[in-house]
């Protein structure tokens, strides 16, 4: 019952309530309906663990629905605490709320909660991971920034030495330091000092990084092993793969994970139409890359013989002008399947399953 913007819940216990909530950085907006879709309360509260719990304490058991975001992990831990349920909606996925002609924070609020309440299949709901897996996981993408940042520092490099004519020759990011120190006259040298410093620092919290990760996945993700019996696939693959999924369980089909992972190719079928799309890029944008970079070295002058490196190689061969690309895409789903499966199963890798490997392979 609404009486001057003032809600009154009575009976609370007997009153099912879907709440939408709109998250922003300093305050979240939230819809409060009724068991009949009547609006009970709208309002905003602070974005702040304290006052949001006092509020979800004051509302009592309701089904809270929000958007995925860089709020939505911890706020959805602590709805939950609070012994309400909780959905994560996937908006970009809904177009009633990101497409809105009338988008606003309320409105998106408002909006969250009649989905919930109709059909909650329709927010296209997220799984979160948990807290440790989290906290995990951010020393992956704190790494990956220095490694991007180092990327950004040595092609700047690269890019002012050739512009004075001269040209650094090809080498790893370790060892850049020095062969910029060979290659240039000491003028040179002295104007990119502080970035070749920078570059070495970079260097030395990297491995400080990498000895960090593999101690945790040595520790705490011991299933991680089974996964890195496939050539290619090293510790921090290994590890972001089990810290993304987070539980097996989750997927019936080990082949579903590479839809998950958006490595399969789009689909627009109308009537007779359905052209050819390249892949999805859905789901996690980091782990797809590191399993397309391990394709690469499996496809690679230092990949081993193997039956997913032979199979790659004739789909490379036969693909035309874009075959090679269309290879390492295809091996990384495979990849992906491959991983989840030697993650249920705990089986040892069998790189021959299928076929007997070639001579040259048995000499080896």
């Amino acid at each position: 019952m609404k009486q001057n913007n003032t809600v009154v819940l009575e009976s609370k216990a007997a009153v099912k309530l879907t709440v939408g909530l709109d998250l922003g950085d300093r305050f979240s907006y939230y819809c409060v309906l009724g068991d009949g879709g009547e609006k009970h309360s709208e309002g905003k509260v602070a974005t702040q663990a304290e006052a949001l719990e006092e509020w979800l304490r004051e509302l009592g058991p309701a089904c809270v629905a929000m958007e995925a975001g860089t709020h939505s992990p911890w706020i959805s831990r602590l709805v939950e605490r609070c012994g309400s349920e909780v959905i994560v909606a996937d908006t970009r996925r809904v177009p009633a709320i990101w497409q809105n002609r009338r988008k606003s924070d309320r409105v998106d609020a408002e909006m969250l909660a009649r989905l919930a309440r109709v059909d909650r299949q329709l927010l296209q709901p997220i799984h979160h991971r948990g807290e440790q897996a989290q906290q995990d996981l951010s020393a992956i993408r704190a790494r990956d920034a220095l490694v991007r940042a180092r990327t950004m520092l040595i092609n700047t490099a690269r890019g002012l030495v050739k512009g004075m004519g001269r040209r650094v020759p090809s080498c790893s990011a370790e060892c850049f330091s020095r062969r910029l120190a060979e290659a240039l006259p000491l003028g040179i040298q002295k104007i990119l000092r502080p970035c070749t410093r920078a570059i070495e620092e970079l260097n030395h919290n990297i491995r400080a990084y990498d000895r960090q990760l593999s101690a945790v996945a040595r520790k705490r993700y011991r299933e991680t092993r089974f996964l890195r019996q496939v050539q290619g696939v090293g510790p921090l693959t290994s590890l972001a793969y089990v810290l993304t999924l987070e539980d097996p369980r989750r997927f019936a089909r080990s082949r579903t994970v590479g839809a998950y992972l958006g490595l399969t190719p789009r689909r627009d079928q109308s009537g007779d139409s359905e052209p050819q799309l390249p892949i999805s890029k859905a789901g996690n944008e980091y782990l797809r890359r590191l399993l397309v970079g391990s394709a690469q070295h499996l496809l690679g002058p230092f990949g081993k013989p193997c039956e997913l490196r032979e199979w790659g190689l004739r789909l490379a061969e036969r693909g035309g002008k874009n075959g090679k690309k269309r290879a390492v895409v295809a091996v990384a789903r495979k990849l992906a399947v491959l991983l989840h499966r030697l993650w249920v199963t705990r089986a040892k890798y069998e790189p021959w399953r299928r076929s007997s490997p070639p001579a040259m392979a048995i000499a080896a």
